[in-house]
C-alpha cells in the first residue's frame, strides 16, 4: 500500500515536534537531533520535518512504497509524466537505507518515490534540495553520477 510522504524544512525542531506531536495525536516514530517523522495511519502518511539549513517550508512530497513491485509501477507513471526522471537507485538519506527516484513537477516542487529497506545511523550526504539542479548538486539523496552542468541540461 502506498504512503503519501510530505518532507517540511523547520527553523525551531522542538517547537515544531510539539506542535505535530499535538496535531497528529502521536509522538515521532523517528527523532533524531535535526529530524523527525511521524508514520501515520490516519491520514496514511509519512510527515517528516528537519533542521537542516533549508528555508522553512515544504522541501518536497513524495509517494513511499510497500515493495519493488508498486516502486515499479510509481516509477512508470513518473516515465510517462514527462518530465526528466532522476533514477537514484540505492541510497542513505532521511536515517534510512531506500531506493529512490526523483522528480519535478511543472512548478519546481520536488517529489521522491521511494521504498525504504532499512534504518541509518547517519542523515545522508550533503545539503537540502531546492530545484532540480540543486538536486542533483547537492542534495542529501540526490545521485552521485550527475553534475550541475547534467542537471541543467534535464531540467531543459
Amino acid at each position: 500500500m502506498k504512503r503519501f510522504h510530505v518532507h517540511v524544512a523547520v527553523e525551531d525542531l522542538a517547537a515544531s515536534i510539539r506542535f505535530y506531536s499535538t496535531l497528529f495525536a502521536a509522538k515521532p516514530s523517528v527523532l533524531k537531533p535535526d529530524y523527525a517523522k511521524w508514520m501515520l495511519e490516519d491520514p496514511r502518511v509519512n510527515f517528516a520535518i528537519s533542521r537542516r539549513g533549508a528555508p522553512p517550508g515544504i522541501e518536497h512530497l513524495g509517494i513511499q512504497v510497500d515493495d519493488d513491485a508498486e516502486l515499479q509501477e510509481v516509477y512508470a507513471r513518473l516515465k510517462r509524466a514527462g518530465r526528466p526522471v532522476i533514477e537514484e537507485g540505492g541510497t542513505t538519506c532521511c536515517y534510512a537505507h531506500s531506493e529512490k527516484s526523483w522528480i519535478e513537477d511543472p512548478q519546481g516542487v520536488l517529489w521522491e518515490t521511494f521504498h525504504t529497506t532499512g534504518e541509518s545511523t547517519v542523515y545522508g550526504i550533503g545539503a537540502e534540495r531546492v530545484g532540480l539542479e540543486r538536486a542533483l548538486d547537492s542534495a542529501c539523496c540526490a545521485p552521485d553520477c550527475c553534475s550541475p552542468e547534467a542537471a541543467s541540461d534535464l531540467a531543459s
